[in-house]
């Protein structure tokens, strides 16, 4: 009975399934209609002007045909305060205040991808209603050195997490009828020398590691738009690469359209040739100092229109161009259904803290030292600069203009009514201006002896420390120039500890660190940059309020040559100026440091809780497998702890006697699931054995082997509870 009422279900949800399918490919075939009905009443000129922008972020439409311009805005963690027509200025806006979510970093932290398709809608949303067209983001590029000053805007250093949560964040943002555009196209994996550095990696590397994400955001996520990116890959600039058409718009048949990173074109003709449909931020400047940057020589603006006329490059090219932008308007600014948007409500606001919280990662608690009680007669000195620094201005394009911004400071304040709060900076670094550090204004002796004095009285220390989004440590425009932390932390870190047993740290950054003092603090937690929300989220997790259930989503090395990047020398990061060779290959992050046995700080996956957790009873569905099926496996999770808790099951795989280069394990699949105090819950994951391929460099294909595998179940990549064989025919 039961089985006969599934078939009906599963008849009636295919049946669905296949309506919409019709429905959606009616509609695509009138809206492909209209595009060529627009295409044959455009001029040639009018074509070109489509490709080129117009203004900072805009490009131009058609007025004597009705088709609007196209607005664009950074970034993937809010949208970016109105800068103004001609130049990088902000054009002054008292109504482009947004909430700011937390930095991608602490997404991918969260390991939840309907928190993170949450995230893109609310973005999305609020991108709208600030009239954008475009949202430029997010950033899915790969973790590969903690020097990229970067980072925080991408989601870590496996191609699978980041491809997981991509998708719903683009399916998020797209619902408001705002195209994600997935940035940046590719391999652009530092900042320093960004604008010239020629990439060379392995086919298989490309594939495996660093396009993923870009091609589940495509196939999976169907986004709109993709961003070529500032480096050279091959000796050819990727923002008008053979890839752009070979591999985004013939292999994975991409529909939308290519956009430049803002001065990423650097030829007419391979722009022509090789896929850039948009481009954007050419020179510096429009109508300002000079005209030569002037819209109308951008290399798809005149000198393309010379050569269209000329015949050396055919009207076809334009005309998919022009095709693909039509298309993207159709989505987006000319949509029949779009929606009004909205910006700085209490649902975007939770969202946030939600993300926050749920990102922040637990990495030590000696002694239970998290939670911290609230109690009268307690004294707590939170000391450092990041307590009260803003951390959502800064960092390059990202930076944000949020209606509010809770400092940790202010968070702690607000949720510890009966203890009493001290604050002082203990240091302080210098802001930057564009790509110049300036000094700092305070006596740094002063600030320290400042420091130990007001530790000495408290009960508990509360150090608030890390890295800020200024030049040279979190920052677009170039990389960090030191692993360990600067300002004096260190040091002022050990000296507070002689005097105060009880101290903990929260640690502000979007990289890893080096850690001399971690055996000086009882308590880690790993904070990121947390948004509009960010002190409440602190709050949450200090108090005890939130379980914290973030998971690290790149490893934590304990000096820099552990790191397979830097571990090859100069050549292999940053280059010499010109050229710079990956010469890990696939082996990039955990599947370094589990391969060559390195043993990391912190481990890619590992996160702590306040409760206790416990995997058992871990199978799969068989033995054996043909490669059209899919592995299931599950387990129990049993929360053995006093708090109710979120726990992620992760599941690798590998294979050993294989007959290329493997990595020992790679990330194959992962559930976050909550988990009730003393009871259990029980995981499934499914893993379709097409996951277990390999790129072969010599076909060009993906290949999957036969033979023995080995599965590992845990809940970080350094502590597995179980492995498994399973054999593919």
């Amino acid at each position: 009975m039961i089985k006969t009422q599934y078939k009906k279900i599963l008849l009636i949800l295919t049946l669905i399934t296949c309506l919409w399918n019709a429905l959606e490919a009616q509609n695509n075939d009138a809206m492909e209609e209209k595009i060529e009905n627009i295409l044959s009443q455009l001029t040639l000129e009018e074509k070109v002007a489509m490709c080129h922008a117009q203004s900072k972020f805009s490009t131009k439409g058609v007025e004597r045909l009705g088709i609007p311009e196209i607005w664009m805005s950074d970034g993937p963690h809010g949208v970016r305060a109105e800068i103004s027509w001609d130049d990088w200025a902000y054009a002054g806006w008292t109504n482009d205040s947004i909430t700011a979510f937390p930095a991608l970093t602490c997404l991918a932290s969260t390991f939840n991808p309907e928190l993170a398709k949450d995230y893109g809608f609310s973005v999305g949303e609020e991108a709208r209603y600030r009239k954008k067209d475009i949202l430029l983001g997010p950033g899915v590029n790969i973790y590969r050195t903690p020097m990229n000053g970067r980072n925080f805007e991408y989601m870590g250093e496996d191609p699978f997490l980041a491809s997981k949560l991509v998708v719903p964040y683009v399916q998020g943002v797209q619902k408001n009828g705002v195209a994600a555009c997935v940035k940046h196209f590719a391999l652009n994996n530092q900042e320093h020398w960004r604008d010239k550095i020629n990439v060379e990696v392995s086919d298989r590397a490309l594939h495996e590691i660093y396009l993923p994400a870009f091609k589940a955001a495509v196939i999976e996520g169907k986004t709109w738009a993709i961003m070529g990116a500032y480096n050279k890959f091959r000796g050819t600039y990727t923002t008008h690469n053979p890839i752009l058409h070979k591999i985004l718009k013939t292999d994975w048949a991409f529909d939308g359209v290519v956009v430049s990173d803002w001065s990423s074109a650097h030829s007419t003709k391979e722009a022509a040739l090789y896929g850039l449909d948009m481009e954007m931020g050419t020179g510096t400047d429009g109508l300002g100092t000079t005209t030569a940057n002037h819209y109308s020589n951008y290399y798809l603006a005149t000198p393309f229109l010379k050569m269209l006329k000329s015949g050396e490059i055919e009207e076809s090219l334009v005309d998919d161009k022009v095709r693909r932008i039509l298309r993207l308007m159709f989505r987006t600014t000319m949509s029949s259904n779009r929606p009004f948007g909205r910006m700085n409500n209490v649902e975007h606001h939770e969202v946030a803290r939600k993300v926050a919280t749920e990102g922040i990662v637990l990495l030590k608690n000696d002694n239970n030292f998290f939670p911290i009680q609230d109690k009268k007669g307690l004294t707590i000195a939170v000391i450092g600069e990041n307590a009260t620094r803003t951390m959502t201005a800064g960092g390059g394009s990202s930076e944000l203009k949020p209606k509010f911004e809770i400092s940790p400071l202010e968070g702690i304040k607000a949720r510890y009514k009966n203890a009493k709060i001290i604050h002082t900076m203990g240091f302080a670094s210098g802001r930057s201006v564009y790509d110049e550090v300036l000094p700092s204004p305070y006596d740094a002796d002063s600030l320290k002896v400042e420091a130990i004095e007001i530790a000495k009285k408290a009960d508990i220390v509360l150090f608030v420390g890390g890295l800020s989004k200024s030049h040279l440590q979190d920052c677009e425009g170039d990389d960090r120039q030191q692993y360990h932390l600067p300002f004096g932390q260190e040091e002022l870190l050990k000296e507070i500890k002689a005097v105060n047993k009880n101290l903990g740290m929260i640690l502000l950054t979007g990289n890893a660190v080096e850690m001399s003092w971690l055996d000086k603090v009882d308590g880690l937690i790993q904070g990121w940059y947390l948004g509009s929300m960010a002190g409440h989220a602190l709050a949450d997790v200090i108090s005890g309020d939130v379980n914290p259930s973030g998971k690290l989503p790149f490893s934590f090395p304990a000096k820099l040559e552990d790191n397979a990047a830097h571990s090859f020398g100069a050549l292999s990061y940053p280059g010499d100026g010109t050229n710079q060779y990956y010469k890990e290959d696939i082996l990039v992050g955990y599947r370094w440091h589990d391969t060559k046995k390195i043993k990391p700080l912190f481990a890619f996956g590992e996160g702590m809780s306040y409760t206790a957790f416990k995997l058992s009873d871990i199978q799969t569905d068989k033995n054996n497998y043909s490669q059209n099926e899919s592995i299931s496996v599950s387990c129990t999770v049993s929360n053995t702890g006093e708090k109710t808790g979120s726990e992620v099951v992760q599941v690798y795989i590998g294979k050993s006697k294989s007959k290329v280069k493997r990595a020992l394990k790679e990330l194959k699949g992962f559930q976050k699931l909550e988990v009730n105090s003393r009871e259990n819950v029980t995981a499934n994951i499914e893993i379709p054995v097409s996951a277990l391929a390999y790129y072969d460099d010599t076909t060009s294909n993906w290949i999957i082997e036969k033979g023995t595998y080995t599965i590992y179940v845990g809940n970080a990549s350094n502590n597995i509870s179980k492995s498994l064989k399973i054999t593919i025919k």
